[in-house]
C-alpha cells in the first residue's frame, strides 16, 4: 500500500516501528494520523484527558510568487475572489495540520487541543511570503 510514496512498504514499516515518523511521507503520515483528533476546542466532549505531553508547533513559509501578486492585486482594484491566492492559504493549512501530527506522532499522542493558526505576510523588495505557524497541545485522550 505504501510503495507509491518512494519507498517500498517493507522501509515505510520499518520507519513507522522506529517511530521514525519524521521521515515518513506526507501520505503516509496522513494515513497514520486519519484517526487523531486535531481541534481547536480546548475541552473535548465525550473525551478525558489522561496526560497532557507537550505543546507542539508547525511552521511554513509559502511564497507567493509575482503573477500571484500582480493579479491579487488586479483583483483588489476590480474586486472579486483570488483563487490562487485561496489555493495558497489552503495548501499552507494543509501542510502545516499535517507537520502538527507528525510532532504529535512522534510524542505519542492520539490528539491535539487548542490549535491555534496564525498567518503573517513577510514581505519586501516586491516579494511576499505567507508564514503560517500552528500551535496546539498535544494530549493522551480515552473516549468516555
Amino acid at each position: 500500500m505504501f510503495g507509491l510514496f518512494g519507498k517500498n512498504d517493507k522501509e515505510i514499516q520499518e520507519l513507522i516501528e522506529n517511530k521514525q515518523y519524521d521521515e515518513l511521507p506526507t501520505e503516509v503520515i496522513d494515513e497514520l494520523a486519519k484517526d487523531l483528533i486535531v481541534t481547536t476546542e480546548s475541552v473535548l466532549s465525550g473525551y478525558t484527558v489522561d496526560e497532557r505531553l507537550e505543546v507542539i508547533s508547525a511552521e511554513c513559509v509559502f511564497g507567493m510568487n509575482i503573477f500571484k501578486d500582480f493579479f491579487a492585486g488586479i483583483r483588489d482594484v476590480f474586486g472579486g475572489r483570488s483563487k490562487s491566492s485561496q489555493k495558497v492559504l489552503r495548501d499552507a493549512r494543509h501542510t502545516c495540520l499535517t507537520e502538527l501530527r507528525r510532532e504529535a506522532l512522534m510524542v505519542g499522542a492520539n490528539a491535539v487541543v487548542a490549535v491555534d493558526l496564525d498567518y503573517s505576510e513577510i514581505s519586501g523588495d516586491g516579494k511576499s511570503m505567507l508564514f503560517l505557524v500552528t500551535t496546539g497541545t498535544a494530549c493522551r485522550v480515552t473516549k468516555n
